[in-house]
């Protein structure tokens, strides 16, 4: 993953991705994955939600593609997509990458 995924995942416009309360976290954290997802595919990368703590508020997500083994997945995945999802919902407390 380039570092183009970072900087066009800060573009995503995240207060447009404010989820209904009557959904599930996983489906509110699926929307907003949803609307990363293409800045990742533009550098031959994705991204998968393997499950969402709701003790800890912490999200665990599965790189794919071009992001595995990328030592800018790390930035990408903490500065974009935690932002984009802490911003869309609250409970989100941190995203944890798991191999």
């Amino acid at each position: 993953m380039r570092t183009m995924s970072f900087w066009l995942l800060r573009r995503v416009k995240t207060s447009t991705m404010k989820t209904p309360m009557d959904e599930s976290i996983e489906h509110q954290i699926e929307r907003v994955l949803e609307q990363v997802r293409p800045a990742l595919r533009m550098d031959g990368g994705g991204i998968e939600l393997v499950r969402y703590d709701s003790k800890t508020g912490a999200v665990h997500v599965r790189m794919q593609g071009a992001c595995v083994g990328c030592p800018m997945s790390q930035i990408t995945l903490k500065m974009g997509v935690e932002a984009a999802l802490q911003n869309a919902i609250p409970e989100i407390k941190e995203v944890i990458a798991e191999e």
